[in-house]
């Protein structure tokens, strides 16, 4: 696929996209509103597991600490702890891996209440996110009728997941840890739709509504990363043009390294 025909096709879609990609090894980049903020769904679960990273790097969290929920704080949507009855206590690593690999709500919330909105906020800031804000609970309809919402921003993750990749991403214990949870990711219909299922992905998906998304790295012979958002979208139209962008983009890395490899 041309990247050319990629910005064509995202200028032509109604609502609002973005895009952000680069090859990690020729350092070719593109990008499409890939520094305005979107509505996140579940994607802005990534860079609340970042900041939570970085808080166990200075031994301020552990993932054996315990979190108890009640049955008034469970959440629909994703996920499996609002399934279990009565009040539920797990680990907090346990919590971490559920909110990543299958995009867990209720304990992202449990995550979010015990680390709070003004130290993650802090964290991100650390980390480089400005436009990336976690500000409210999931199905906390009394902020988001206040106009709280939460927002990501595809070019900041980008570059997280790309410190992530170089081992660069706080630590290099933290970008290891990181890289294999998303590496778990069970919901694999967007970016993995037409790739070969044991195709090697590290990523995390959001979709609510009018809005999907898709960010991580995939490992193509030449890894790249890539990130869609989309906000106001028709959902399928979307979803396809991330299957059949990373699969073009896939084969053109691959390709691209074994032509590399004759010289």
């Amino acid at each position: 696929m041309k990247k050319e025909k990629i910005l064509q096709e995202l200028a032509a879609m109604p609502g609002k996209v973005g895009f952000y990609y680069k090859n990690v090894v020729t350092g070719e980049t593109l990008g499409y509103n890939q520094q305005e903020s979107f509505l996140p769904a579940s994607v802005v679960k990534l860079p609340l597991m970042m900041a939570i990273l970085l808080f166990r790097s200075r031994g301020e969290t552990d993932f054996d600490e315990r979190i108890t929920i009640r049955d008034d704080q469970k959440v629909p949507g994703c996920g499996a702890v609002q399934h279990i009855p009565g009040e539920v206590t797990l680990e907090m690593g346990a919590l971490a891996k559920m909110m990543i690999t299958i995009s867990d709500n209720t304990a992202t919330n449990a995550l979010l209440r015990h680390y709070t909105v003004p130290k993650v906020r802090e964290a991100f800031h650390e980390l480089g996110m400005i436009g990336t804000q976690f500000n409210r609970e999931y199905y906390d309809y009394e902020s988001e009728n206040k106009g709280i919402q939460n927002y990501f921003v595809p070019e900041e993750l980008g570059i997280l997941l790309e410190k992530m990749y170089r081992r660069t991403l706080i630590n290099e214990e933290a970008s290891i840890w990181l890289e294999n949870v998303l590496r778990q990711q069970q919901i694999n219909h967007k970016m993995g739709g037409y790739l070969p299922m044991d195709y090697p992905m590290a990523h995390k998906t959001g979709e609510e509504e009018d809005k999907t998304h898709d960010v991580g790295i995939v490992f193509a012979k030449q890894p790249f990363i890539v990130c869609y958002a989309s906000n106001d979208i028709e959902i399928a139209v979307f979803e396809d043009f991330i299957r059949r962008t990373t699969k073009a983009l896939a084969d053109e890395a691959d390709a691209a390294d074994e032509s590399f490899c004759k010289k």
